[in-house]
């Protein structure tokens, strides 16, 4: 952990998460005695992160100098900036500075979560915050959920410019666009450093408008003979708002299926960000009485969580729906990084049960809320910094939003890759990358926290792989032989064409390694090693071998 003691006039940057992957985005500003925190989110645990419900960032610098953090400012509402949040609370006393909408979202996260007096105060655009030495200016920006922020922010050691999530959207549908002109008179006033989104650096050209979207979407709906089926995140606010305004435009009911997806639309709803009327909604044990061609569900599962609504449905394990030949799924999210065989094992199940599916992939389903090339290269010459960190990406979307901002002006030296765990110490004359700050993975396993690392996931991996064996033997403390039979249970290698051959194969084995004598350790170990290397040799398996030598 880097501890070095801050030198005076210096701002350090230090990021938590969010460069080099996809989410848990969270940024530290620290200078003198005074730290404040961007954004606290987690991210979806990988394929191999087996049993993991969340990877939350490295919280032990903060927690570190706790008495010293004065605020957290929150971008917006999406879970890779506010996840973390319930995490963040237990160690640092701080308000929370977030827009209308994004603090209602907290605010029911913090209720799920058990949290009951966090402090969570109102900014919105056009707005300014001071934390000492900080001041902040918060301007809008479009994005895939409302009430999206960026901020100025103005420094002992000059004007840095933090861009949050977000797009050029001429026409959002239920959003305004991102202010430009805010944009622009910043870099009128000399911006130090510029921090900008990396998602859609790949991605040649303009992100597409939601309107375009709402215009395919309808032709699905107007093509539908059944029910439809429309999943997405629970907090796009704004597709969702798409989806009831043309379900009731075809003169379909509406019913919400999946606890995240209600509890996000209620508060949406409560605080008016999301306009439907009482008759357009039905609860859910009410659409047996709803014509199939009358009646739209919006669904959860959009990222193939294994016990969201439309999962379950797709393997026949959700009680209310069952998916039937003639529904229409749409799928109207991008697959985050690591998701993608959970999302392809769903859409196969729902092509299995007859359903008609549509999804990014075959049709235009999806926009981006992120900005592509040619956004990032018109906010690059309006902010026109003179440093530039691109950040919210993988290394590659990194890499390739540094290589834009050279093509934009900004010097080769003055683009700086960092990744989650860096350290930027930034004066009045140059901006400095250190890679000294050690990172690591924080897994969130049920109610444990940090407990579960590395060696827990490798070994069970190795368990999903191999399965295991675990053997008990009895040995007479007097002569050594063997009392009784031994104890032998295996799960996950055995097939019971062949399991009788092999657990007489297993017993000789441990006769013949008791029968070398030795200390309970020595007879353990030598079971042990028999049992690996009969299991490899006769069945070409490796399985966990647990053994233990009880001698009475």
């Amino acid at each position: 952990m880097f501890n070095e003691t801050l030198s005076e006039g210096k701002l350090r940057l230090t990021p938590l998460g969010g460069l080099g992957e996809i989410g848990r985005n969270m940024l530290v500003l620290e200078y003198g005695e005074s730290i404040v925190i961007i954004d606290a989110g987690f991210m979806f645990p990988e394929v191999d992160m087996l049993g993991i419900d969340m990877v939350i960032p490295d919280l032990s610098y903060v927690s570190e100098r706790a008495d010293r953090v004065e605020a957290v400012i929150i971008t917006h509402g999406h879970l890779d900036h506010i996840g973390a949040l319930p995490y963040l609370m237990e160690k640092v006393d701080a308000p929370i500075y977030a827009t209308r909408l994004t603090r209602g979202l907290i605010e029911l996260k913090m209720h799920e979560s058990h949290i009951q007096k966090a402090d969570i105060r109102l900014i919105e655009a056009g707005g300014t915050l001071s934390v000492a030495p900080f001041d902040f200016e918060f301007f809008h920006v479009n994005h895939s959920i409302p009430d999206g922020v960026g901020m100025a922010i103005d420094t002992p050691v000059g004007l840095l410019v933090h861009s949050g999530d977000f797009k050029f959207d001429p026409t959002p549908v239920y959003d305004r666009p991102t202010d430009l002109g805010k944009l622009a008179e910043l870099g009128e006033r000399g911006v130090l450093l510029f921090l900008s989104d990396s998602t859609n650096s790949e991605t040649p050209g303009h992100t597409p408008s939601e309107q375009a979207l709402g215009e395919t979407i309808s032709r699905l709906f107007n093509r539908a003979k059944g029910r439809v089926l429309l999943t997405t995140f629970a907090s796009n606010i704004s597709r969702i708002q798409q989806a009831m305004d043309i379900s009731q435009e075809y003169g379909r009911r509406i019913a919400v299926v999946g606890r995240s997806m209600r509890e996000n639309l209620g508060v949406a709803r409560e605080l008016g960000y999301l306009k439907v009327p009482d008759e357009a909604l039905i609860n859910l044990n009410q659409i047996d009485d709803i014509p199939d061609h009358r009646l739209t569900l919006l669904c959860t599962g959009s990222q193939g969580e294994p016990t969201s609504a439309l999962v379950r449905m797709g393997q026949r394990r959700y009680h209310s729906v069952s998916i039937v030949p003639g529904d229409t799924i749409i799928i109207s999210a991008s697959a985050i990084p690591g998701n993608e065989e959970l999302i392809n094992r769903t859409l196969d199940n729902l092509f299995r049960l007859g359903a008609d599916v549509y999804y990014d992939e075959i049709l235009d389903v999806h926009v981006s809320g992120h900005a592509s090339q040619e956004e990032q290269r018109l906010v690059l010459s309006l902010v026109r910094p003179e440093y530039f960190v691109p950040i919210h990406g993988e290394y590659r979307h990194l890499v390739l939003h540094g290589k834009l901002a050279e093509r934009c002006g900004v010097a080769p030296e003055n683009v700086l890759i960092a990744e989650t765990g860096d350290v930027l110490e930034i004066t009045p004359s140059r901006v400095e990358l250190i890679k000294d700050i050690h990172d690591r993975n924080v897994f969130v396993d049920g109610r444990s926290v940090g407990d579960v690392g590395r060696d827990v996931i490798e070994e069970r991996q190795a368990l999903a792989r191999n399965g295991f064996l675990v053997a008990t033997v009895m040995v007479d403390k007097y002569t050594g032989g063997i009392l009784g039979e031994p104890t032998i249970i295996t799960q996950g290698f055995v097939k019971k064409a062949e399991s009788k051959e092999t657990l007489e194969g297993i017993k000789e084995e441990i006769e013949e390694a008791v029968e070398g004598g030795g200390t309970r350790a020595e007879m353990e170990r030598s079971v042990r090693s028999r049992l690996q290397s009969y299991m490899s040799t006769a069945l070409g398996r490796r399985p966990i071998v647990i053994t233990e030598v009880k001698k009475v």
